[in-house]
């Protein structure tokens, strides 16, 4: 079952790169007392992920400060190095905060896992984002199928 509105996100942990390496964050590191937007993508470098979703929410940064958002934040079923690279090329800078969800342990923790093995990609993470207050679900936008319109920073800036 997914996640929905209300509910508090479960403990799972994500890896960032840093200029020291991998980093371990927990949600509560990452959510706690804060209001983030996140979203999630299937992979890392795929086509709409990497034209059209990610570039998106770095475009949008600043709108996304000015109404009231500490963090924007992406995830993906990809391991820390691929989340590092991929921010990197996609310059996220400070913009966006890369976390990698390397085992798919809190896609599948919220209910909202793919699979993706028709595709030759294994298990990961649907296509979605969701604006989280203090750890807890305020809005959540799940895309159907391969479409990309709710999840995406335009749709989440008509939300806040």
């Amino acid at each position: 079952m997914s996640i929905k509105v209300g509910d508090k996100l479960p403990e799972a942990t994500f890896m960032e790169m840093t200029s020291d390496g991998p980093q371990p964050r927990t949600t509560a590191d990452v959510f706690g007392g804060k209001t983030i937007a996140l979203f999630a993508v299937p992979g890392a470098f795929t086509p709409t992920c990497s034209a059209r979703h990610l570039p998106g929410f770095i475009d949008k940064a600043d709108e996304f400060k000015g109404k009231g958002v500490d963090e924007i934040v992406c995830t993906s079923v990809n391991d820390v190095f691929v989340m590092g690279a991929w921010g990197k090329s996609a310059s996220a800078g400070e913009s966006v905060r890369m976390l990698a969800d390397g085992n798919g342990a809190f896609a599948s923790a919220v209910g909202l896992e793919l699979d993706g093995s028709g595709f030759g990609m294994g298990q990961r993470s649907q296509r979605y984002s969701m604006l989280v207050k203090d750890g807890v679900v305020a809005e959540l936008n799940v895309e159907q199928g391969p479409e990309f319109k709710v999840s995406s920073a335009d749709y989440m800036l008509g939300q806040l």
